[in-house]
């Protein structure tokens, strides 16, 4: 007879990490509470904390790669409106 691991969801997992973070339980009465193991439990309040800085650095990048983007279309712009003024000055408009 085989027994199937029990596969849970990030949103489970992040709930009970950070629920462990807080340390108003034990980890004990976390396993518990919400039917896992004490190891589990440790395991994803680990993989949180070591994550974090994942999170603030993939929003410096966004930002970085945002500001970039915003930078080239201005560029476009002005280079477009040259464009513009050149070719209604050669139209007569």
């Amino acid at each position: 007879m085989s027994t199937k691991r029990k596969k849970y969801s990030a949103e489970f997992k992040a709930k009970v990490a950070l629920t462990a973070i807080k340390n108003d339980e034990t980890t004990a009465e976390l396993a518990q509470r919400f039917g896992v193991h004490p190891t589990m439990i440790s395991g994803w309040k680990r993989a949180l904390l070591e994550g974090a800085t994942e999170i603030f650095d993939k929003y410096q990048k966004s930002q970085k790669q945002s500001d970039a983007k915003v930078d080239e279309l201005h560029h476009q712009i002005g280079k477009l409106k040259v464009e513009n003024d050149f070719l209604s000055r050669k139209l007569g408009f």
